[in-house]
């Protein structure tokens, strides 16, 4: 089989992803090399086989493999047909370099939520205008790995905390067409990033990104309703663009924009 390689990479607009990484490669074998971010790697399709500090692992799809920065390693495809994975390279302000030794040790997580999680936020992180969302979830993954390489540190309960919840909910009411990061958030709201997302969703039974989303789709409501054209609704309330607005009117609503505003009397 002649080798193939198909990537595609790009930088969110979501603090602490310096790159995402999507590769199909088929016979392509990475040589020794470095980074000098976090490497948080998911195969999708196939095995990846890789030496990190002169060890042997493996990639099979059921894991989350978090590789350290600064740490040589290599890669090549482990099965028949190559494979195919999806990558994030944080940087320090995800994970600190503390983490580094447990993650040498352990680089291979066999966490079934926590692959999930990585998932769903590639997902998220191909779609421009849901960054709120994408910073969220990436908190607690980050959560979670920090759990498993230093579970003493992290497992402890989490506190329902209904004024911090509620202070949130008052700024993202504030701000939902203009939108707010976390780190934004925390800045007015004391409290750790994923403290106040779990405090929030406690609380309210929601998440900060279905909130916010929630509240510009009610106010898109109103306007569509007033004879307001979806691409100007999109743009004055907070959404990336009419496709974007759409994506989520039809997912709260049931149905786009335009037959929304169209089937009104």
């Amino acid at each position: 089989m002649a080798d193939q390689r198909n990537v595609s990479a790009w930088r969110p607009r979501v603090p602490g992803v310096v790159e995402v990484f999507h590769a199909h490669c088929t016979e392509y074998a990475y040589p020794m090399h470095v980074h000098e971010t976090w490497t948080l790697l998911i195969v999708d399709d196939g095995a990846v086989r890789y030496d990190l500090d002169r060890h042997e692992h493996g990639t099979p799809h059921d894991t989350v493999t978090l590789l350290p920065p600064h740490v040589p390693h290599n890669g090549s495809p482990a099965t028949p047909g190559g494979f195919r994975k999806r990558v994030l390279y944080l940087d320090a302000s995800r994970l600190d370099d503390e983490l580094i030794g447990p993650a040498v040790d352990a680089p291979d997580l066999r966490d079934p939520v926590l692959r999930r999680r990585v998932g769903q936020l590639h997902a998220v992180l191909s779609r421009p205008g849901d960054e709120l969302e994408a910073e969220s979830r990436l908190t607690l993954i980050g959560e979670r790995l920090h759990a498993h390489l230093r579970p003493r540190a992290v497992r402890s309960t989490v506190r329902r905390a209904p004024d911090l919840a509620g202070r949130l909910r008052e700024l993202l009411d504030e701000r939902f067409v203009q939108g707010l990061t976390l780190n934004e958030a925390t800045g007015i709201v004391p409290a750790h990033p994923a403290h106040l997302v779990r405090a929030f969703s406690s609380a309210y039974g929601i998440a900060p990104h279905q909130y916010l989303m929630s509240r510009r789709v009610d106010r898109a409501r109103r306007l569509l309703l007033d004879g307001s054209a979806p691409a100007d609704v999109a743009a004055s309330t907070g959404f990336y663009d009419q496709a974007h607005l759409t994506r989520h009117f039809k997912r709260l609503v049931g149905v786009t924009p335009g037959r929304y505003r169209g089937g009104g009397r």
